[in-house]
């Protein structure tokens, strides 16, 4: 009598069965504690960024934190890094990441005041389109609207162009304001925010 041959893909359901079975389930989804440690590369262990063109995260609005997060992940504003993170984020993940970060201590950056002459020279420009209407008195932001007070000079200077050459689009109405003024007066305003 010929002697059965071993199939080995005749086992195969057998050892997916123990192996649900037998084995342990797969470890839960990542905490927000730990989906807010990844920040840290780029925002800052403690909250300060290591480069001078990457935000504070620390302490910013929980609204303007979260929409931020929504419009990198929709492509309503783009970014190498941050889009292809956001995308991997469900809308719970960005609000409690949100929430996360808004409740952190605004980090002292320790950059310096600007001097008078830039100084009176931002608050003209600063005026002159409004900008505590948004950003509130002291800049410190409301909901929404992002504190701009003690933001990395680079950082605000950067923003403040990247809208008004319209590379950043999420926001049409501060194209708008930025086009409204020169550079010059980006680069005293973003000098005087920094200091403050």
């Amino acid at each position: 009598m010929p002697r059965a041959r071993f199939r080995p893909a005749a086992l195969l359901p057998a050892v997916l069965f123990l192996a649900a079975v037998l084995l342990p389930p797969s470890a839960p989804a990542q905490t927000i504690d730990e989906k807010a440690q990844l920040c840290a590369g780029c925002h800052g262990e403690k909250g300060v960024p290591p480069q001078k063109i990457w935000p504070v995260i620390w302490g910013q609005q929980q609204g303007y934190l979260y929409l931020q997060l929504r419009d990198f992940k929709s492509g309503a504003r783009k970014d190498d890094v941050m889009s292809p993170i956001a995308e991997s984020l469900s809308r719970e993940d960005m609000m409690a990441l949100a929430l996360y970060f808004s409740q952190k201590p605004w980090p002292d950056l320790q950059q310096p005041r600007a001097d008078r002459e830039v100084a009176a020279r931002a608050l003209t420009a600063i005026n002159s389109i409004v900008c505590a209407s948004c950003h509130q008195s002291g800049f410190l932001g409301d909901s929404t609207q992002p504190r701009l007070a003690g933001q990395p000079r680079e950082y605000l200077q950067k923003s403040m162009l990247d809208f008004r050459n319209k590379t950043r689009g999420n926001n049409p109405g501060m194209s708008d304001l930025m086009l409204a003024i020169s550079e010059q007066d980006v680069a005293d305003c973003a000098a005087y925010l920094a200091g403050l």
